[in-house]
This record gives C-alpha cells, structure tokens and sequence, in this order.
C-alpha cells in the first residue's frame, strides 16, 4: 500500500448506518454493518453471524424490481399456446428456459388508461406515464404534468424507513424532461415509469458510475466530480479505501462468512471495473454516447442490473424500476443485425422482415433479463436465493406496436417472493383485466396493505400465486 492509501486508511472505521458508531469487528453484526471510508460507505451482504441480529422482518424482506421495455412486442413470439404449467416456451422467452420455474407468465392484462379517451394520438407517453400508475396522464406539453403516484412509489413510501434509499430508478438511455416528445404530449410521460406524486416524476439515471457513486460512495463524504478526479488520478478503487477495514472484519467471521465477504467485494470490484473500462473507452461518434456510458447496449444493461442486485444484496433497497429503453424509442441494435431505428421497424404494416427485426430486439432485452435473474439466483440471502426472495415484473405498456394496443399486455413475474409466488407457469385472465390489480397483489406480497392503485377493481387472484 503507498503512503496516500495509507494515510487514507488509518482514517478509516467500520460503522453502523442508523448512528454511525464506531465499532470492532465482533461475532454478531448488525444488519446495518458498513465498511467507511473517506468517500467510501459500503454496506455488507446478509452474514451467518448477522443472524441473531436480524428481525423476522429483514429476514422475510420482499424485494421487487419493475423492468420495462418499450415499444411493445411481438406478442406471437411472447405468447405460449397453452395454459398452465405444460406449456412450451415461445421463442422470443427461450432464454429464460434456465428459470422456467420461477417465472409466471399472465395474459389478459390491459391499461385502458394509456388509450386515447378523447385525447387523440399519443400512446407511447401514456404508454409509459400509465404503466405503474393506472392513470390516465394529463396531454400537455407544458409543465403543467399530472399523472397519478405509481405503484412502486407506493412501495417505496411505506418501506423508506427500511432502507437507506426508499427505491431506485434505473435505464438505459439518457432521458430529458421537458419539451413535446410525442404528439402534443411532455417528455416526462414517454421517460419515466416512477411518479412520486401527481406533479413529481423521478428520472431513471442512466449513467452506472453515478449509480456506483450513489450506492457506495459515503452519504457525508467527498462523492463529487473532482473527489472522483482525485481517485481516478490516484488508481484508487472505492475498494482501497476500506481494504484495512474489511480485513480486520474478515478475521473475526467464519470460513462461511469470509468467503461471502470475499464474493461480495470480489463483484463490486468486477462492477467498477467494468465502469472504469467504458469511461476509458473510446466514444463512437455516430451514436454520441455521454462519457461512462457504454457503448454495447448488453454491457450497459448488465451493469445496472448488477447495480440493482447489489442494492438488493446489501439492503440498500428494496424497490427498483429500470427502463430498458424510454418508450417511443428509436435505439438502434446493431450489434444483433438491427440497424433501423425500433420504434420505426414496429410500425411494420406486415411487412414479415420487419417484425422478424422486432422480435430479434425482444428476445435480445429478455436475454439481459435471463441475466438479471441469473445474478439474482446466484446470490445467497440468509439461506434462499435473492431470486427467491424476489418479484421482478417485466413488461411493457403496449402490446402490438404496429396498432398501439393497450390490452393483452405482456407481462411475466419471476422470482418466489419469500414463497408467495409459484412460478412455472402461464395464466390466462378475462380480457380486459386491470394490469393495476396484479400491482395491489404484489403490494400485499410487499407487506404494504394499500386498497387501489390506480384504476384497480380489487386484487387479482392469480393461479399460481400461492
């Protein structure tokens, strides 16, 4: 270690969040245990010697995440042909085969609140500003914005206690605010899923390193532009600066534990790597990426679902939206042999090529979906799978893009949710079914005893739900 890493490191303490105490390493740690550093507070992973720390609600703690795609799909290539557990995976869900059983797949779903009502042509914002909400957003293109709270937020409002972020919002494209980004209709509809109030969206932040900085970065240190300089100028990972601290914590755990220790910072680091490569990397000026962003879309999506699963892991959070794409999107995928833009190509009129193109782009997003799970599976929490103790939704608020439709959304739910979910799974609903009543089922899963959400008629009894 040289002398800059050293005089950092003698200031260094292992502490708690709520009340930040000094503390040694000891044979039972609370859940809130951090490493912490000068710019650095790093929250630990569920530990065998946590446990006679833990409340039966941490240990039961449900976490959720919304994944949302834009511009519909090929429902086709999306719907199985049978109900029940015997069906055959269609192709654009081949590659969750690995999680078949913990996937529900439902049919029959709609938002009626992202047609049209009177207000003319604009489905991809009301597409997206609805989703979560179960409202219908009111047409401006001003900052006169109102929309109604999304589920997620409802969520996250009971659980902020719980948590040291009440949620988190994530995407993979850079988003704006303000202006007409679709007939007649404000940005902030077609950019964001998450709506704290009426008035108040929240922007999914694009960028991994500030999501990085966000999650491990000390809530009262130096995490601005220039300390990030300084690090950087210095060849100093976030990791340096609790290396003496994490060493004398691992010398009082157990084998078990210790090696949890090490995974756990062993993934951080390959995540920060990963993050320094694509700020090293060079930009490709025909698609004008901002700096720290990479370019290959499935690296940029892997990043922040890695992000998300260590929110997760650490209990940072227990509620996170990402949007794979703003809605209305005109991404190109040419990495997969797609260079049209997708919201063009789904205005397909028939034209066979052009949906075959749509269908490669939805099953290229479920892959980095099969990814997300994958990470989620392989990560212990307290004696079950992260995917276990999980309800992931992923969907999209149009169905056909070519016709713009509302109903027979395609939506799937994978993980057990501590036991409250049996997946393996498709099942089939009334047409017309408010997709806002599955969010009241999982809020009821979360703990959270909300009456409606939006325009919710009751709960949705699901088969397969246990």
């Amino acid at each position: 270690m040289n002398s800059r890493h050293t005089t950092v490191a003698r200031s260094l303490k292992i502490t708690y969040l709520d009340g930040y105490k000094t503390m040694p390493a000891q044979k039972h740690l609370s859940r809130r245990t951090l490493l912490r550093g000068t710019g650095a507070a790093i929250a630990l992973p569920i530990l065998d010697a946590m446990t006679p720390a833990r409340s039966k609600a941490e240990e039961g703690a449900v976490r959720m995440a919304v994944v949302y795609v834009p511009n519909g799909i090929v429902m086709d290539g999306w719907t199985p042909a049978s109900e029940g557990a015997g069906y055959t995976l269609p192709p654009i869900l081949e590659p969750l085969a690995p999680h078949r059983g913990s996937i529900l797949l439902l049919s029959g779903l709609a938002q009626k609140n992202g047609l049209a009502l009177g207000d003319g042509p604009g489905d991809h914002a009301r597409a997206a500003g609805s989703y979560l909400t179960g409202v219908h957003p009111k047409k401006t293109a001003g900052a006169d914005i109102k929309n109604g709270i999304s589920f997620d937020q409802i969520a996250a409002q009971h659980l902020a206690s719980k948590t040291r972020f009440a949620s988190l919002e994530l995407g993979c494209e850079k988003t704006v605010m303000a202006g007409n980004c679709d007939s007649g209709y404000s940005c902030a509809y077609t950019n964001n899923l998450a709506w704290r109030s009426e008035t108040a969206p929240l922007p999914p932040e694009a960028n991994p390193r500030l999501v990085f900085e966000r999650l491990f970065g000390a809530a009262d240190g130096p995490t601005d532009p220039a300390s990030r300089a300084r690090r950087k100028l210095y060849d100093q990972s976030i990791l340096d600066l609790v290396r003496e601290d994490a060493a004398r914590l691992r010398t009082g755990l157990g084998r078990t534990d210790q090696r949890k220790l090490d995974e756990y910072l062993h993934s951080v680091r390959e995540i920060e790597r990963r993050i320094q490569s694509a700020e090293n990397a060079e930009a490709d000026p025909t698609i004008g990426k901002p700096s720290g962003i990479p370019v290959d879309y499935a690296e940029h999506a892997r990043l922040m679902f890695d992000l998300a699963a260590a929110a997760f892991q650490t209990g940072l959070s227990r509620v996170v939206t990402i949007m794979m794409g703003r809605e209305g999107s005109n991404r190109t995928y040419r990495e997969i042999g797609v260079p049209e833009a997708h919201h063009g190509l789904t205005h397909h009129k028939g034209d066979s090529d052009k949906i075959a193109r749509i269908a490669k782009i939805n099953r290229y997003h479920v892959e980095q979906l099969a990814y997300f799970l994958g990470r989620l599976k392989s990560i212990d929490d307290g004696g079950a799978s992260l995917l276990d103790r999980s309800m992931v939704l992923y969907g999209s608020g149009i169905s056909d893009g070519n016709r713009h439709q509302h109903d027979d959304l395609p939506t799937l739910i994978a993980g057990g949710a501590n036991g409250q979910v049996r997946g393996g799974r498709h099942a089939v609903y009334p047409k017309g079914t408010p997709a806002t009543n599955l969010f009241l089922s999982m809020l009821h899963r979360m703990g959270v005893p909300a009456e409606t959400v939006g325009d919710s008629t009751g709960k949705l009894e699901l088969t397969g739900l246990a």
